[in-house]
Formats: structure tokens, C-alpha cells, sequence
């Protein structure tokens, strides 16, 4: 018997605020919404697919009281596979996300931050 990654988890101040724009990055809709928990997934999950076959993991917003205060001990990378990495970036910050610097010098990806202030990386596209 193994384990199945089911979903990740990410504390934040606003639950609605940081699900819609994870939601948006990346397509994802809201399966649940308990007030204070807020999660999304790219499937409609019902506990008979799960247990006939791995699905893709959700992503669970749950409120804290305290803000993010120092950098991320794990982060989450982004590809655009239709789209440049450039014109990707520019989107998600029409989303809300900014560029952050936290010393990663010149690289392939661009380190960004959500709204919340959550680490994040867009990896170079795969788009033709």
C-alpha cells in the first residue's frame, strides 16, 4: 500500500482571496468552501475516483491569524504551456502577484511572490 499526495496545503489571511488567485494562475475551480478553509482542485473530486485511480492533488486554503514572515521552506513552480514566460509573468501580475528578489541572481525562472507574499517560480515555457 503507498500514500497518494492529496493535497497541499497553505496557511494565509484571506482563504477566498488567495483561492481565487491560485485558481486563476492556474485554471483551477473551488470544490470547497468552509469559510475559513477555501480548497480548489482541477477536477471534481468524489471519494470513488480517488480510490479507483490517483488524481491530481488540490490545493486547500486555510486562514491563520499571524502573516507570512519569512521566505517559503517550500514553494510551488508554475509552466506556461501555451504562452511565453515573459507574457505569463505579465499576466499573473494583472492577477496580483509581484516579481521578488530573494537572491536567486540571474536564472531561467522568475521568482514571484502572491498576494499573500508566497514564493513562487515560473519555469520557461513549453510552448511552441
Amino acid at each position: 500500500m503507498t500514500s497518494r499526495l492529496l493535497q497541499v496545503v497553505v496557511d494565509c489571511r484571506d482563504p477566498h482571496r488567495l483561492a481565487g488567485f491560485w485558481a486563476a494562475v492556474l485554471e483551477y475551480r473551488v470544490i470547497e468552501d468552509k469559510g475559513d478553509q477555501v480548497e480548489i482542485a482541477s477536477w471534481e473530486p468524489t471519494v470513488e475516483a480517488v480510490r479507483r485511480e490517483p488524481m491530481p492533488s488540490t490545493v486547500m486554503f486555510i486562514k491563520v491569524p499571524e502573516d507570512k514572515l519569512t521566505k517559503n521552506r517550500l514553494h510551488l513552480d508554475v509552466m506556461p504551456f501555451d504562452v511565453t514566460q515573459d507574457a505569463e509573468v505579465e499576466r499573473l501580475i494583472g492577477l496580483g502577484a509581484r516579481r521578488v528578489d530573494i537572491g536567486q541572481g540571474e536564472q531561467s525562472w522568475v521568482v514571484m511572490a502572491d498576494p499573500e507574499g508566497n514564493e513562487f517560480c515560473v519555469l520557461r515555457s513549453i510552448a511552441p
